[in-house]
């Protein structure tokens, strides 16, 4: 099984948050846009996507996507992850021995991002790391504010794609 698809409906989420509290999919999706980020901290695709979740993160927030990992991990390896990588969005934790979340969503590999629109359906399905997805995912939420104004910058080395 592959990863769900644009276009999925998308299962629902109940998991824990990091520090306490809990993750309902469904409560989140009623306050607008919201992308899931899954990833495990050993990955080496993780370590190099989620600065740039960060900053997607920060620079969509106020154009109402909201993102949220999702770890498949435990709580101590997840903090480090976060600590290490500057995360500071919110992030669910998979239950480790079975991840029922991430089978859920067919996840067969990780950096995995779910873009869900506000009905839960999967707006972007993508796969490992991939900038031209993440361009376009970018320009989505252009307006006269942000239009023509690129994420990432010139001078950056930015890889057009790392399978995860």
């Amino acid at each position: 099984m592959s990863a769900l698809k644009s276009g999925s409906k998308a299962p629902d989420v109940n998991l824990p948050l990091v520090g306490g509290g809990k993750f309902s999919l469904m409560d989140a999706l009623s306050q607008g846009r919201v992308a899931l980020a899954f990833f495990k901290a050993s990955c080496p695709v993780c370590q190099y996507a989620f600065p740039y979740f960060e900053r997607f993160s920060q620079k969509l927030k106020s154009k109402g996507l909201r993102f949220v990992g999702v770890s498949q991990d435990n709580e101590r390896d997840t903090v480090e992850f976060a600590k290490e990588f500057g995360v500071t969005f919110p992030i669910a934790l998979d239950r480790p021995d079975r991840y029922p979340v991430s089978s859920a969503y067919g996840l067969t590999n990780v950096p995995t991002l779910f873009v869900l629109n506000g009905a839960g359906f999967i707006d972007h399905s993508i796969v490992s790391w991939s900038k031209s997805d993440m361009e376009a995912l970018y320009k989505e939420f252009w307006d006269s504010a942000t239009a023509g104004v690129p994420i990432f910058g010139a001078a950056e080395k930015v890889a057009d794609f790392k399978a995860g």
